[in-house]
């Protein structure tokens, strides 16, 4: 079982000591491939001109733009919430970077009520995600806003 309180209070301390949300974004992507169970990709989208562009991550290289509404990634945005898929290939629309990829859950991050990209992860094992890991990202994911929020009020 993931220790998501412990994870998230490593989150704050790289927050803590951070200026630029690209450090924070890689350091996180390396905390969470390096300590989650049965993982091949962790990493973030950030929104750019209306898409999602690659930013930081851990994990095969992957797709560098994804279209609102497309994909997994992209439907989150679009619908402005957590996606939780059980088996990707029964996802309309995945778009696969990785063939080994098997269930895939993804995070929407905001800043000031708009989303600013997501937090990506992908597991070759189908139906990986649990309600429980989908909690404990949501705590990374308030770390991340949070930071956000505290770097545009400097």
């Amino acid at each position: 079982m993931t220790d998501y309180d412990l994870l998230s209070r490593q989150a704050e301390e790289f927050a803590n000591g951070c200026n630029w949300d690209i450090t924070l974004y890689a350091n996180i992507s390396a905390l969470l491939y390096g300590t989650l169970e049965n993982i091949n990709w962790a990493g973030f989208y950030l929104m750019r001109d209306g898409e999602l562009v690659l930013g930081p991550f851990q994990g095969k290289t992957a797709c560098m733009r994804i279209p609102v509404g497309k994909g997994v990634c992209g439907t989150a945005v679009q619908e402005s919430r957590v996606i939780r898929v059980e088996d990707v290939h029964l996802f309309k629309g995945h778009i696969a970077c990785d063939d080994a990829s098997e269930s895939e859950i993804v995070i929407p991050i905001c800043c000031r009520d708009e989303i600013i990209g997501v937090l990506d992860i992908d597991s070759p094992i189908k139906n990986r995600f649990s309600k429980e890991d989908e909690g404990g990202l949501l705590k990374i994911k308030k770390v991340i806003e949070d930071f956000k929020t505290n770097l545009k009020n400097q």
